[in-house]
C-alpha cells in the first residue's frame, strides 16, 4: 500500500468515524458503502441484507468457490471521549469498537479486487449490520438474498488492545464465549407503604436471586466448563416513599464457551428463578435478548489464516482460549469454513468499548494485506 493510498484510506476510516450509526440504524453507513462498492464497478451490489447489510461481489473468470470478507457497519451507544479532530458528530454514539476500522480494510480490499479480479470464482465483501447487538448475523443469513453469496468460506478480524499493534492471534477452536441477557420480570402487588402486609413485594425474592443467580457461573478457566453469570441491572417499584413495590426486575448475563453449556447454564438459572418466584406466590416472565451463540474457528479456515500470516512475516500466536467477548461471526459457521484473527491494537491501547477508543489507522495495510493474501490464495 502506497503512502497515498493509506492517507487515503485513513481520511475515509477518519469519515465513518465521524457519523457513527448504533445497531438497526446503519442507512447512512450502508449507502456510503454500497456507493464506493459501485464506484469500484462492483460485479453485483446488493442491498438491504438482513436490515442494512450491503455485499459487493467481484467476479473471477473461471469457476471456482466463493470466499468472503465479513465485516460490521454499527456503532455503540457510548458517548466518545477521544478528542480526536474527527471524533463522533453524533452525541451519545461513537464507533468505539474499531468497526470504522474494519469496514476501511475490507475496503481497501475491494479496491484491490478492483483493480485485478481473482482468476476464479467469486470474492465477496460482506458489510454485516447489528453485530454488538448479536442480531445482524443471523438477520443477514436469514434474508433470501443470501443465496446469491452462499461463501464456501468466511473470513473475518477484529482489532485487539493488549495485543502487540499488527501482531495476530488465532485461536484453534473456540474463538468467542457464548452469551445471551436474561431480563427476569417479577410481578406481585402494589400497596400503601403503611401496610406492606396487604401487598406482594418481590423484594425478598430479588434479594434471594440476585447472589444465587451469581453462584450459578463464577467463571474461571475458560475451558468446556466455563459459566459466567453477571448481574448488570436491578430494578423494584417506583422512585416513591408512599407505595410497597408489586413489580420488579433482573437483567443478568449469561456467558459460556460452548453453546451446550450455555443450554444448561440457562435452564438452571430459569429452575431457579421460577421456583424462587413460584413459592413466594408470584407472577415471572423471563425474556431473552442480545443471543450471540459461541462462536468456533474452523480448522481449514484456521489453518489458512496462519499459513497467509506466515508467509507474510506478520507474527502470529495460536491460541486454544477463546474471547470472553461475544460475536455474532459464528453464525457463518452454520454454512462455511469460517475463521476470525485478533489483530493487535498495542498493549497499552485502550480497551474496546471505552470511552478513549479509537482504532489505530496503522492496520489499515495490515489487515488489509491478511485478507487479500488470504483471498489470493484461494482464488488466483
Amino acid at each position: 500500500m502506497t503512502p497515498e493510498q493509506l492517507a487515503r484510506l485513513t481520511a475515509l476510516r477518519h469519515d465513518l468515524h465521524r457519523t457513527p450509526e448504533i445497531s438497526g440504524e446503519e442507512a447512512q453507513t450502508a449507502a456510503k458503502i454500497a456507493q464506493i462498492m459501485r464506484d469500484l464497478n462492483a460485479d453485483q451490489v446488493l442491498t438491504g441484507i438482513g436490515g442494512h447489510g450491503v455485499a459487493a461481489i467481484f467476479n473471477g473468470s473461471e469457476p471456482g468457490p466463493t470466499v468472503a470478507i465479513r465485516c460490521e457497519l454499527d456503532a455503540l451507544p457510548i458517548p466518545e471521549e477521544t478528542g480526536a479532530p474527527y471524533a463522533s458528530e453524533t452525541p451519545g454514539k461513537g464507533h468505539l469498537c474499531g468497526h470504522d476500522g474494519h469496514m476501511t480494510i475490507v475496503i481497501a480490499v475491494a479496491e484491490s479486487l478492483a483493480a485485478k479480479r481473482p482468476a476464479k470464482g467469486r470474492a465477496v465483501m460482506i458489510f454485516q449490520p447489528a453485530e454488538e447487538t448479536g442480531k445482524g448475523a443471523p438477520a443477514f443469513r436469514a434474508d433470501p438474498q443470501f443465496s446469491q453469496i452462499a461463501p464456501d468460506m468466511v473470513f473475518s478480524l477484529h482489532n485487539l488492545p493488549g495485543l502487540a499493534l499488527g501482531h495476530v492471534e488465532l485461536c484453534t477452536s473456540a474463538a468467542n464465549c457464548a452469551s445471551r441477557g436474561m431480563r427476569v420480570v417479577l410481578t406481585g402487588k402494589t400497596s400503601h407503604a403503611a401496610a406492606p402486609q396487604d401487598g406482594l413485594s418481590p423484594a425478598a425474592v430479588m434479594a434471594d436471586l440476585m447472589p444465587k443467580l451469581a453462584a450459578l457461573g463464577q467463571g474461571g478457566d475458560l475451558s468446556a466448563d466455563f459459566a459466567l453469570t453477571t448481574l448488570t441491572h436491578a430494578q423494584l417499584g417506583e422512585p416513591t416513599f408512599g407505595v410497597a413495590p408489586g413489580h420488579g426486575e433482573l437483567w443478568i448475563t449469561l456467558r459460556t464457551v460452548t453453546d451446550t453449556r450455555m443450554e444448561a447454564l440457562v435452564n438452571e438459572a430459569e429452575t431457579l428463578v421460577r421456583t424462587s418466584a413460584q413459592t413466594a406466590g408470584l407472577h415471572v416472565t423471563i425474556t431473552y435478548d442480545d443471543i450471540f451463540e459461541a462462536c468456533t474457528n474452523a480448522p481449514e479456515a484456521t489453518r489458512h489464516l496462519r499459513q497467509t500470516c506466515l508467509s507474510l512475516d506478520v507474527p502470529v500466536q495460536l491460541t486454544e482460549t477463546p474471547q470472553k467477548f461475544s460475536e455474532d461471526f459464528g453464525q457463518f459457521a452454520k454454512s462455511a469454513q469460517s475463521a476470525m484473527f485478533w489483530l493487535g491494537s498495542g498493549e497499552a491501547h485502550p480497551q474496546l468499548h471505552n470511552p478513549d477508543y479509537d482504532f489505530p489507522d496503522a492496520l489499515i495495510p495490515v489487515g488489509a494485506v491478511i485478507f487479500l493474501t488470504a483471498l489470493r490464495t484461494v482464488l488466483g
